[in-house]
């Protein structure tokens, strides 16, 4: 399924914010993330380097939060979007929107944010 089918199906909006994270695979594999938006239902990651496949199961600690399961659901350039196991709770998802939102640019499609290249 592409992307623009994922967004058609998804149950509430994604959050813009800027969230460093580690995200690691079933394998062990970690890459260091930058969580570009949120929603209940999961996430957006950037990463320089993206080496997870459509389908892995994947485990992603944003600061200051305990891990998120999840599985990768679409990969597109330097993103990928994931669909968390369990709901997060909305007061959680728009305390992180209000929190990290401040870092947020708007840089062109398909351009890498500079947070991303921060934290490479």
């Amino acid at each position: 399924m592409d992307c623009d089918n994922i967004r058609a199906l998804r149950r509430s909006p994604r959050l813009a914010l800027v969230l460093p994270a580690k995200c690691r695979s079933r394998s062990g594999f970690v890459d260091q993330v930058i969580i570009s938006d949120i929603s209940d239902g999961g996430c957006r990651i950037d990463s320089l380097g993206i080496v997870f496949h459509v389908g892995d199961m994947v485990v992603v600690r944003p600061q200051a939060l305990e891990g998120l399961c999840g599985v990768i659901r679409w990969i597109k350039d330097h993103s990928a979007g994931i669909e968390f196991d369990r709901p997060l709770y909305a007061p959680v998802v728009e305390h992180l929107h209000r929190t990290y939102l401040r870092f947020v640019d708007h840089p062109a499609p398909g351009a890498i944010r500079p947070a991303l290249r921060a934290a490479a």
